[in-house]
């Protein structure tokens, strides 16, 4: 039941796509209902990231087989997806009217900090991950390096997410081997 309420609402209050409707999944799931934790949520949004499709339904394709299997995919993306089919069968109608309202512009202008500052809570809490699981100097210069492939070199995300995945598997375990070899020659130099 929890599962089909937060998949409603996150379809309903989702304005303007994917990028607005990753924090509310991100309340829903890590917060609200406690299904996932940031780190597993952040991992999960990496792989959807990588993935052909629309982010959201990603998410929601997720967090239904996390909680109920298959059925609870399928069930999770229906009520997800369903307040949009229904909301465009209902406007289509009527979207000439509404396109050159002032109403409907002050809505999208008035929303559109809201979301912006959504999007910049998530993205906060997700650089304070980074810098804690990279350290500050390798977080503070990964984020550059994001920033540098992904806005001046306009490299596909996909491909960035791959590339820094790639170095995270590999991260820790050469962290650590860093670390041993240092604490080996420190022992080796006390003994001489």
């Amino acid at each position: 039941m929890d599962l089909g309420v937060s998949m409603v609402r996150t379809g309903v209050l989702g304005y303007g796509g994917g990028p607005s409707v990753i924090p509310l999944i991100r309340h829903d799931a890590v917060k609200r209902y406690q299904w996932l934790g940031d780190e597993e949520f952040g991992e999960i949004l990496a792989i959807a990231n990588a993935l052909p499709g629309p982010i959201a339904t990603k998410m929601a394709a997720y967090l239904g087989y996390k909680r109920r299997g298959i059925l609870g995919a399928s069930y999770a993306v229906i009520m997800h997806i369903l307040p949009s089919v229904l909301a465009m069968l209902l406007l289509l109608s009527a979207v000439n009217l509404l396109a050159g309202s002032r109403v409907v512009k002050g809505m999208i202008a008035a929303v559109s900090p809201v979301i912006a500052v959504m999007l910049g809570v998530m993205a906060y809490e997700f650089a304070k991950k980074g810098i804690k699981g990279l350290g500050i100097i390798a977080g503070i210069l990964f984020m550059l390096l994001a920033l540098l492939l992904l806005e001046i070199l306009e490299v596909h995300p996909a491909l960035v997410i791959v590339l820094f995945l790639g170095y995270g598997a590999v991260h820790f375990r050469a962290i650590a081997r860093f670390r041993n070899k240092r604490k080996r020659s420190d022992r080796e130099g006390d003994h001489l």
